[in-house]
């Protein structure tokens, strides 16, 4: 019989949408971390949805929840994965550039036909979000989801494993926008962070309020998946006033280009 350490928790969450680097750093202990987050979503029974590739923390985070026995589902544009169209010279080119960016996808690969939808797809797939060390892209990833958070486009938590104070720094500039009045305090709080995965996990699951009717947290958990992005924000009936005219606007602003392009 297993002891109780290694038994699995149950969580609150079903997925779990890791962003971060495709290189793995300089530090061994981003490495580690990236590894204790994928066994810890192992010990609480929760799946992966990350961004498809095999390399850096991408990979040995996906490795390890794929190497525990969890679903692991990489979302990834087509345009990253090669085309059995192009002449011999230039898909072997293409391949080796895929390669190097991003490896081959652990666990089920969900193509999608660009970055746009690759971040809805993966946004409507989880239940919350965790940022590990990354760079440009995981910061745009990161801060996009704190945004639409911030729209009431969808409010579920938003986390970040902040090994070593990597975001620090972040985490300060957050601070100081909030001292300006740029971001609201309330806004302050979307995004909690700690220095482990498992006390990151911690709090995330503190952040959520199951109720004591099992079909309210059935209703609860489809509406968290309800995320939308571009073309999705016509499926989307917002739940903040203050940005709903904004949002109203933009999508009459792309129905009537689409129609403009269309006549044309």
């Amino acid at each position: 019989m297993d002891s109780p350490q290694h038994q699995l928790v149950k969580s609150k969450f079903r997925r779990i949408c890791v962003y971060c680097g495709s290189s793995p750093g300089k530090k061994e202990d981003y490495k580690t971390a990236a590894i204790q987050l994928g066994k810890e979503l192992v010990e609480r029974n929760i799946d992966l949805v990350y961004g498809g590739g095999s390399v850096g923390l991408m990979g040995l985070v996906s490795q390890a929840v794929y190497d525990g026995g969890r679903h692991v589902l990489g979302v990834i544009p087509k345009t990253l994965m090669p085309r059995e169209r192009r002449a011999i010279c230039a898909f072997v080119f293409a391949f080796l550039c895929w390669l190097k960016i991003t490896g081959v996808t652990i666990g089920e690969v969900r193509p999608v036909s660009d970055m746009h939808q690759r971040k809805a797809e993966m946004a409507r797939q989880a239940d919350a979000f965790i940022a590990l060390p990354g760079g440009y892209g995981t910061l745009e990833e990161l801060l996009e989801v704190i945004t639409w958070a911030q729209l009431g486009i969808h409010d579920k938590p938003v986390g970040l494993l902040n090994v070593d104070g990597y975001y620090n720094s972040l985490l300060s500039f957050i601070d100081k926008a909030v001292d300006e009045g740029f971001v609201t305090p309330a806004a302050r709080h979307i995004i909690v962070s700690a220095p482990t995965a498992h006390e990151l996990l911690r709090k995330l699951e503190g952040m959520v309020v199951a109720s004591d009717d099992p079909q309210k947290d059935q209703e609860n958990y489809e509406r968290y998946r309800q995320v939308v992005y571009v073309r999705a924000w016509r499926e989307y009936v917002p739940r903040h006033d203050a940005g709903a005219a904004k949002l109203r606007w933009e999508m009459e602003q792309l129905e009537h280009s689409n129609k403009s392009e269309i006549a044309r």
